[in-house]
């Protein structure tokens, strides 16, 4: 499955699933919002993009994440991070701990 159609299935999946959970955009990009706030995006390179939090260290998970950075002369952006295409499998349990973080938060 392509990554935008399995960014979409997810995506369609947790707005049936959870309330206050919905579709959006995201920089140009399709996103996943809970409360209006996003959580998840497809970037643009079909990478998918999760709000992680400013705490959050990757060094501590066995996964390969990398620190999202959408501007070439700017810095990553704080508390996001990204998966590549290559690592799909692992997007839904990234979703869910996005979600799980920005529900304590919200």
């Amino acid at each position: 499955m392509e990554s935008r159609q399995y960014f979409e299935t997810i995506r369609a999946d947790f707005c049936s699933k959870y309330e206050h959970v919905s579709s959006g955009k995201m920089m140009r990009s399709e996103a996943i919002h809970y409360k209006g706030k996003v959580f998840a995006f497809l970037s643009t390179k079909q990478y998918m993009v999760f709000r992680l939090g400013k705490g959050f260290n990757i060094e501590d998970v066995d996964t390969p994440l990398i620190p999202f950075s959408p501007f070439k002369n700017k810095k990553p952006m704080s508390g996001w991070f990204q998966l590549s295409p290559e690592n799909k499998s692992l997007w839904e349990a990234w979703t869910n701990q996005a979600l799980a973080l920005i529900q304590q938060v919200l």
